[in-house]
């Protein structure tokens, strides 16, 4: 941590130099630093936190920013609390800027051109077998999953993360069933398929030397194909959660539309969803040899159920349809392993 870097942007506080940089102590989320400037009024002394990386939820910079912004918002809210003064973030080159006072954050992307995969998948309603370019498409995509995949990453800790995310993170299975408006679905329901989650959770935990390279949120809407070059070209938008995970996460976020699709039509799963189906695990395993992820699948399906289901999010759903896409869910879950050939016979009552 260079001095005179750290003061360009301490200037901005009306210090005039760095005099002391020590360590103070470190703990089990990071380490502290005394840090005394000269200013026109005299010395300061400050504190700098760092939170360190790896474990507790802090594994990706972004992590380590929203807790030391939260640190921001709320110390100085709490009477008899020392007050902090601003987050500071480091770039690349070693140079430090502030990013407090900010109240909303926006991300500057290009824009992409084309048209969402939800299309075909409505499409897909009225035919009895697929075509040509629905093959194409669904091959590519199971093709580039391979892909990606194959990167590999060893970290227990990342692979743990993942697979608490699927089940307590907001944006998740919990988060989603929060958002399920009163009388939707029985709350004995929504805590039986948590319950279950938790304990796939428990079981897939020894598998933490899957962790790949994913996209993490591989759904129609983010697949766009563009409307120039080869009918199977696509671009994909808003990668979530962080670039490491289960494969079978991206996986069920695709799957799982096929089901939703054929239950909202035609209250079973048929015809070219149940093609499509099975085109997309045999073209991603053929290339990928991981038979495995139909073992690793079921609480990702479960989250990705509990999307589909919401009424907040695809009101078009009648409650009967809902009702069969729930029976999926909890046979999947009672299932050691997805039997992808007979998707089909998920949609009977489990209960």
């Amino acid at each position: 941590m260079r001095r005179d870097l750290l003061l360009e942007c301490l200037r901005q506080l009306g210090a005039k130099a760095v005099l002391e940089l020590r360590e103070l102590g470190s703990g089990v989320h990071g380490k502290g630093y005394l840090l005394r400037v000269e200013t026109a009024s005299g010395q300061e002394e400050y504190v700098l936190k760092l939170v360190r990386a790896g474990g507790l939820g802090h594994d990706y910079p972004s992590d380590r920013a929203g807790m030391l912004l939260l640190a921001l918002d709320s110390y100085n809210a709490l009477p008899k609390h020392v007050k902090a003064v601003d987050v500071l973030g480091r770039h690349a080159d070693g140079s430090f800027h502030f990013l407090g006072g900010s109240k909303e954050y926006y991300l500057l992307t290009r824009k992409a051109e084309g048209t969402s995969y939800f299309r075909d998948l409505e499409a897909m309603a009225g035919k009895d077998s697929l075509e040509n370019a629905d093959k194409a498409k669904i091959k590519a995509m199971a093709w580039y999953l391979a892909a990606i995949h194959s990167v590999k990453k060893t970290s227990r800790d990342l692979y743990l993360r993942r697979l608490r995310d699927v089940i307590g993170h907001g944006e998740c299975l919990m988060g989603v069933f929060d958002t399920y408006p009163r009388g939707t679905l029985a709350q004995s329901i929504m805590t039986d398929i948590e319950k279950k989650c938790v304990d796939w959770r428990a079981r897939l935990k020894s598998g933490y030397r899957r962790l790949s390279q994913v996209h993490g949120d591989f759904h129609p809407g983010n697949i766009w194909f563009k409307p120039n070059g080869s009918p199977a070209d696509f671009v994909l938008l808003d990668r979530s959660r962080g670039p490491w995970g289960e494969p079978a996460d991206d996986m069920a976020a695709l799957a799982i539309n096929y089901i939703f699709f054929a239950v909202k039509f035609n209250g079973r799963i048929g015809g070219a969803y149940q093609q499509a189906i099975k085109l997309f695990f045999e073209s991603y395993i053929k290339r990928t040899e991981d038979s495995a992820v139909l073992k690793y699948i079921q609480p990702f399906f479960a989250f990705r159920g509990a999307v589909v289901a919401n009424p907040v999010f695809y009101p078009e759903l009648a409650g009967p349809g809902r009702k069969l896409i729930f029976n999926f869910v909890l046979n999947v879950l009672d299932s050691a392993q997805f039997d992808y050939l007979q998707a089909n016979r998920y949609l009977s009552s489990s209960r």
